[in-house]
């Protein structure tokens, strides 16, 4: 196990006050736990930066299913990228509009390929790729 650092942060009365308040409402702990983990989400976003980092995420599709041809393009891109996409969950929310949702493993580039050639076929209403790590670049 690592040992502890302890330091100080300076910082204007009433932005302290604000993160105080967010803090209580997400239920942290104290302060350290909502800086730690406000420094693990920037870590994992500057993984994403570089193209070639392993990472995990998902893509969550909003699709409308009776456009001629849609689920079957979405099919066919998702075969074409079996090796990054591990689990999909297809959920019906209405006669016309589904919910998909693809979780991924490879690297940050690819990754978000795949996620920008879903999000961006005709007929996808709403989509967005969720970034996290594999966890093995944190503490």
């Amino acid at each position: 196990m690592t040992s502890l650092v302890r330091f100080g942060i300076s910082m204007n009365e009433q932005l302290l006050q604000m993160f105080d308040r967010k803090i209580v409402a997400r239920g942290f702990a104290n302060r350290s736990e909502a800086i730690r983990d406000l420094i693990r989400n920037q870590l994992v976003e500057l993984e994403w930066e570089d193209e070639t980092q392993e990472v995990a995420g998902t893509i969550t599709l909003v699709y409308d299913h009776h456009v001629r041809g849609l689920s079957d393009l979405l099919t066919e891109i998702q075969h074409n990228f079996h090796d990054m996409i591990l689990s999909t969950i297809h959920v019906h929310l209405d006669h016309h509009n589904c919910l998909e949702v693809l979780v991924i493993r490879g690297q940050a580039g690819p990754a978000r390929a795949v996620a920008d050639k879903l999000i961006g076929i005709k007929g996808v209403k709403h989509g967005q790729l969720t970034i996290t790590s594999t966890g093995q670049q944190l503490k």
